[in-house]
């Protein structure tokens, strides 16, 4: 499996849908929230709030040359809902939608690291993960919250709203591994067309360096592969310790993709 084109539309059509079923879960339980997503040029635009990090869009320029009527289309759906014109843009939508994006008044806003290894079988590591149901996801949400803003309190409110709605998402499957009988790390995946999006994994603070986080994502993997996926996935900060992890664990660098965003001046 190679990084290429194919490869680029295969990730980038299962994170674009990822996000949309996190806007779709935000309208089903508060109607009123005003979420949408469209396509165009076969790209996925998202919008989940003026504030949302979902609010963006993928795969511009990847299934069919990137347009100025695209863009129109695109900035259009944004900018009648007062949010932030973003798009997450694959390296292999070429130069020229490069050119077109810095003509109309974009600038690079952030890097990621989009990885991929192919599904094989999981490990078995002793310890117990499973999977749950929205009957136990106020106990996902407080592990997973617990984990995540152990060092930014400060966040807790936020996280605890974001991890309700991916509890919430169709096409999304919550993890709890525990340490005898104890729920310490919560992890999630996305499962779209064959892809498995894996979610940042979280471990509560006094449970960690207890192998919880391999164990999630072995049983990740054996997961996504008795569900018929052959790839996977993970998006990661370049050079960050979840980058290091997910290299640890078999998962390779496809490509860097930059998110640009139209700059206020111009918006």
């Amino acid at each position: 499996m190679f990084s290429d084109l194919t490869l680029s539309r295969r990730l980038e059509r299962a994170e674009g849908s990822a996000c949309r079923q996190f806007a779709a879960a935000r309208k089903r339980l508060f109607p009123e929230c005003g979420s949408e997503w469209m396509e165009a040029g076969g790209a996925c635009a998202v919008f989940d709030g003026v504030n949302s990090p979902v609010t963006q869009s993928f795969g511009l320029g990847i299934f069919e040359e990137l347009s100025a009527k695209t863009l129109d289309m695109v900035e259009r759906f944004f900018r009648e809902r007062k949010a932030p014109v973003q798009h997450e843009v694959s390296p292999l939508a070429g130069v020229q939608a490069l050119e077109l994006l810095c003509e109309r008044g974009y600038s690079p806003a952030e890097l990621s690291s989009v990885m991929y290894r192919t599904v094989e079988p999981g490990r078995e590591s002793g310890i117990v993960v499973r999977t749950v149901g929205r009957d136990e996801a106020a106990v996902w949400v407080d592990v997973s919250a617990r984990g995540w803003s152990h060092e930014h309190p400060e966040l807790r409110e936020f996280l605890e709203q974001s991890m309700w709605l991916c509890t919430a998402r169709e096409e999304a499957i919550s993890f709890l591994a525990e340490i005898d009988g104890v729920p310490g790390a919560a992890g999630s995946l996305c499962l779209h067309e064959g892809v498995a999006l894996f979610g940042g994994a979280a471990t509560v603070p006094e449970l960690r360096r207890r192998g919880l986080q391999s164990a999630l994502m072995e049983a990740r993997m054996r997961y996504a592969m008795e569900h018929g996926c052959d790839l996977a996935m993970m998006v990661a900060e370049p050079g960050s310790n979840s980058q290091r992890n997910a290299e640890r664990m078999g998962f390779r660098i496809a490509y860097t993709r930059t998110k640009w965003r139209l700059r206020e001046a111009d918006h």
